[in-house]
């Protein structure tokens, strides 16, 4: 199973790598937003970070959802967690809740 993880691209160990298991990626940063929550979550593709992050609000007592990966990749985790922070609150002054229709 290592060897298809590796042919693949699936490292163990890696912090803020996506899960073969489907488990959310871990939050490298969250802020509150116009009422939304938005958290950086990007994942090593590679040598670099990928911008990814979800976008969430709670409507009429049900959290609802919105996860997004762009193009852009850091050298950085750092640099991908403002990046996609900044992303967030892009698509929350662009959309607001219609993100999640």
């Amino acid at each position: 199973m290592s060897f298809l993880k590796s042919l693949f691209g699936g490292k163990s160990g890696d912090a803020v790598s996506k899960s073969d298991s489907g488990a959310a990626p871990k939050t490298a940063r969250e802020i509150e937003h116009n009422g939304f929550t938005i958290q950086a979550t990007p994942y090593k593709e590679g040598s670099e970070y990928q911008t990814a992050g979800t976008i969430s609000k709670e409507i009429d007592g049900v959290l609802r959802e919105y996860k997004f990966v762009r193009a852009e990749k850091f050298a950085s985790i750092d640099g991908a967690a403002d990046f996609s922070i900044t992303k967030g609150q892009q698509i929350v002054n662009e959309q607001g809740e219609r993100v999640f229709r």
